[in-house]
């Protein structure tokens, strides 16, 4: 068997593509499972994070494999297997290791060096663990690259190469300058209160914002957040709790708000975004990039609608609407379709299907559509264009409202760029901004010991796959002896005790004479590159039973298993 990663992540894919392969919890206990039950792998374990999406799996073929893989992520994602596959990369074995080690140690991160992919390294193999999808191979591997990780931050300076997203976040909504300066004073809203919203909260509450007020689908965890910040010995932030429902009101109170749920669809959109900076300024919040040619406070808008509710509309909305609708003019709403399905979401709005009472109607949104259906069909994509550009002379207002989006898929409306009195941060933009980031000269010194550590695990590796025949082969000397001290026993009765001991001890000594050299130097070779085919040779040249050996390696994994950490 052979380790088989399939995944995509900021490096090969788009955020568009990103967000829309986006795996919900429950997703990801379907895939490895699905995984498992596929013809080529035993053991799987999904790594999912905000910026990647990888399947691992411990396989037998390995065109058969990828094949599968590929096509596992793509039925579980919802996305097209042809759309999905250009961003898709594969490594295998040796490569596959190198490449968890290197994620582990925030190498491949968007902002290199930052230290809580650990944690999801962590919560991955736990949750394998937890649907028994991870065997011997995956335990092994994911516990070797969280040591790995702390190894690196421990020993090395990565950490100055990079932060954590969060406070990249913070940094960039602060456009470069002091974060604890830019936050003082000023209140924040939270939503979510999984790990990446805790690190969010506690780093505003530490940077000196007044208040920080958390909002949850479940009002319980909200509670424990809050209490948490407010009773903390290194802050004194004012910090509540408060239920979903009541985001539409703190947002006109808030000056930060940061975003990181689970949700499928959009929890802020760019018309209540619009809503809140208006309530705080008394301006509307005008569509800085509209060329729509309707004017107004545009973002050009669909009304609220549902999967299934109206008959014959071709838009898949599962993934990109929010409880209150969605943005045409958001790139979340169209990224990945095709001229054919535009041309007949057009078609569909211009029946009149759509209620009557949006603020534009939908013979303007029909002539959108179209428009973008026209386009897709000469580029191939529906360009992005999430921020305004830039008209000479006229300087861009203050942002009344700092948006940090930290969800995959989004939270919040990529129109929202384009508002004016809005500064948002999203992963999109926080992957422009890491491109340019400086690298460290740590790194080169955190490359060196992966490299080392990914031929350590590789020789430790090949070294246990030859250990079962190694014992199969002394358990079958030990039967030889036992049968022959046996035939002794029957041909010389008179011997005493004594004396059988001795001829015992004897013959033992020599059969592990005979043998300790050759298993040694049979283990050293099996550790090294391509020393795979010693376990062969092993079998072939004592015709050792290959069912005697498969029982000594489940033998092995059951005794791993009733070993491995809760």
């Amino acid at each position: 068997m052979s380790l088989l990663v399939v995944g995509l992540s900021h490096r090969s894919a788009p955020v568009s593509a990103l967000e829309r392969a986006a795996l919900s919890v429950d997703a990801q206990a379907k895939l490895v499972q699905d995984t498992v039950a596929a013809e080529p792998a035993t053991e799987a374990a999904v790594l999912a994070t905000c910026n990647r999406i990888e399947l691992y799996a411990d396989v037998d073929k390995f065109h058969a494999g990828v094949a599968e893989l590929s096509t596992l992520l793509a039925q579980h994602s919802g996305v097209g297997l042809e759309e999905l596959t250009p961003y898709l990369y594969v490594h295998y074995e040796d490569r596959a290791v190198h490449h968890l080690f290197s994620v582990a140690c925030g190498l491949d991160s968007m902002v290199v060096g930052e230290g809580q992919i650990l944690g999801q390294i962590k919560d991955s193999l736990a949750r394998a663990q937890e649907l028994h999808t991870a065997g011997k191979l995956l335990n092994d591997l994911f516990q070797q690259a969280l040591r790995v990780g702390k190894r690196a931050h421990s020993e090395t300076g990565i950490d100055r190469a990079g932060q954590s997203l969060v406070t990249f976040g913070l940094e960039q909504l602060a456009a470069g300058g002091d974060v604890q300066g830019w936050a003082a004073g000023r209140r924040a809203l939270v939503i979510g209160a999984g790990s990446m919203s805790s690190l969010a909260a506690a780093t505003l509450a530490r940077a000196g914002v007044a208040e920080v007020v958390v909002a949850n689908r479940t009002f319980e965890r909200a509670e424990r957040l809050a209490r948490i910040l407010a009773e903390g010995d290194d802050t004194d932030v004012a910090a509540r709790a408060v239920p979903m429902d009541a985001v539409p009101g703190e947002l006109t109170r808030a000056d930060v708000v940061v975003s990181c749920t689970g949700a499928t669809g959009l929890v802020l959109t760019a018309e209540a975004v619009a809503q809140a900076v208006e309530d705080r300024t008394g301006r509307p919040a005008e569509d800085e990039g509209d060329d729509t040619g309707t004017g107004g406070t545009a973002v050009a808008a669909l009304p609220p609608t549902s999967l299934g509710a109206e008959e014959n509309c071709p838009l898949d909305l599962a993934a990109v609407q929010g409880s209150t609708g969605f943005s045409v003019a958001g790139e979340a709403a169209v990224a990945g379709m095709d001229a054919a399905t535009l041309e007949q979401h057009a078609a569909w709005v211009d029946n009149g299907t759509l209620d009557r009472r949006a603020r534009r109607g939908p013979e303007a949104d029909a002539e959108l559509i179209t428009a973008l259906a026209a386009t897709v069909a000469t580029v191939g994509r529906i360009p992005e264009r999430r921020r305004p550009e830039p008209v000479a002379g006229i300087p861009r207002p203050a942002p009344a409202l700092f948006l940090l989006d930290l969800a995959m898929p989004r939270d919040i409306d990529a129109a929202a760029h384009r508002l004016a009195g809005v500064r948002l941060v999203d992963i999109e933009s926080l992957a422009e901004a890491s491109a340019d980031a400086p690298m460290a000269a740590d790194v080169d010194q955190v490359r060196r010991i992966v490299s080392d550590e990914v031929a350590a695990f590789g020789a430790a590796q090949r070294a246990a796959h030859i250990t079962p025949t190694v014992v199969a082969l002394r358990t079958m000397a030990a039967d030889v002896v036992a049968g022959e001290i046996a035939r002794l026993d029957g041909r010389l009765p008179d011997l005493d005790e004594r004396q059988r001991g001795e001829i015992r001890q004897a013959v033992h000594r020599v059969v592990d004479k005979l043998l300790h050299a050759p298993t040694v130097r049979v283990k050293q070779l099996a550790a090294e590159p391509g020393g795979a085919g010693y376990a062969d040779a092993l079998r072939t040249l004592f015709d050792l039973d290959p069912e005697t050996v498969a029982a000594v390696s489940r033998a092995g994994d059951s005794t791993d298993k009733k070993d491995r950490p809760a």
